[in-house]
């Protein structure tokens, strides 16, 4: 099931915006009905639910007048570091078989739509892609969209191409010249189910930048990650919307009480039967916005100024506390895996 009001990074939005854009849709058309802006877009601390990102796609479609294979122009524009932790994970996998599992135990982390499931038929391995919680008017469009994304992470994991036996869509027939272009496969329409079949020998083939160190660090950050979606509604959602909106000058609990209109003590009774507190949410915040500033390629002490430490030391020792490591030699360990 899709998660649709669960908080996450803007970039999938961006995507969107960017290729409305240079379809000759302006950005406001594209975000119209979502509350967000452009500028905000680029602002490290905002957040978007899949529900907003659905109503972009929506605005997209009706602005080219439901443009062909949109959703394969649209996942073309991915790639593996628009999934932070969840591509570390994939990229330092031992084989594709296992990267393949990685992926599917953490797809909530992705901005994937469709349901995905593995099997094997024989000699086959078949990835079959359903779109059951979506509106029947975008769920070609999700399909096409990470199926494109599929075939561009392949591209990238690995130097040589990977061979697809079959691409079934449970479409109807159309053009198959966009499905060759950006899949690199002719494909049969009017199939029951979408699928896209490999040899199933290939679940074996090594990752080329397989590395168990920094796969262990980066499935703990997927793991941690889930968690915390469940920490994003509630009241913990309100309060940490407050915190993100002052990374660089947090509100104390106090002031976050009287701005929800309770008292300190039932603020923390709140938090606590949602098991989490003021403090842990100002630690994953700070830990989270820690983790893009570095991966963006910040010095150490410009993001320990962003998120309002006086002193870099003290950034240092909190990150430390996150990660077990310091922040230089975190960027090193797993922001840079081995190439």
């Amino acid at each position: 099931m899709v998660q649709w009001e669960i908080p996450r990074p803007p970039t999938s939005v961006s995507v969107l915006v960017d290729l409305g854009a240079e379809l000759g849709v302006p950005a406001t058309a594209s975000l119209a009905g979502t509350g967000l802006t452009e500028a905000a877009l680029s602002d490290t601390g905002t957040e978007v639910t899949a529900r907003q990102e659905q109503a972009v796609v929506g605005n997209l479609l009706a602005a080219t007048d439901s443009r062909g294979h949109l959703g394969l122009e649209a996942g073309s524009r991915f790639h593996l570091t628009s999934f932070g932790f969840w591509g570390f994970a994939l990229v330092s996998s031992p084989t594709l078989g296992a990267a393949l599992k990685i992926a599917l135990q953490y797809l909530d982390l992705t901005y994937a739509w469709s349901h995905f499931d593995l099997r094997r038929t024989g000699d086959e391995a078949q990835l079959v892609l359903t779109a059951p919680d979506v509106p029947e008017p975008l769920r070609r469009f999700t399909v096409e969209r990470d199926l494109a994304v599929i075939a561009t992470l392949q591209r990238e994991l690995f130097s040589a191409r990977i061979q697809v036996r079959r691409l079934v869509l449970a479409f109807p027939p159309a053009d198959p010249e966009p499905y060759e272009q950006v899949l690199r496969v002719t494909p049969e329409f009017g199939g029951d189910e979408t699928l896209i079949a490999l040899d199933a020998a290939l679940l074996d083939l090594p990752m080329p930048q397989a590395n168990a160190h920094t796969q262990a660090l980066a499935q703990e950050q997927c793991r941690e990650l889930l968690d915390r979606g469940s920490a994003r509604t509630g009241v913990a959602g309100r309060v940490r919307d407050l915190l993100l909106a002052r990374p660089g000058d947090p509100p104390t609990a106090e002031h976050v009480a009287r701005e929800l209109t309770m008292s300190s003590r039932t603020l923390r009774e709140r938090l606590a039967a949602e098991r989490t507190s003021y403090r842990e949410l100002l630690d994953e915040i700070r830990e989270r916005l820690a983790e893009e500033m570095l991966a963006e390629g910040l010095a150490v002490a410009q993001a320990a100024e962003r998120l309002g430490y006086q002193e870099v030391s003290s950034f240092s020792h909190a990150f430390r506390r996150w990660k077990g490591m310091g922040p230089r030699a975190y960027r090193t360990a797993v922001l840079r895996p081995p190439g």
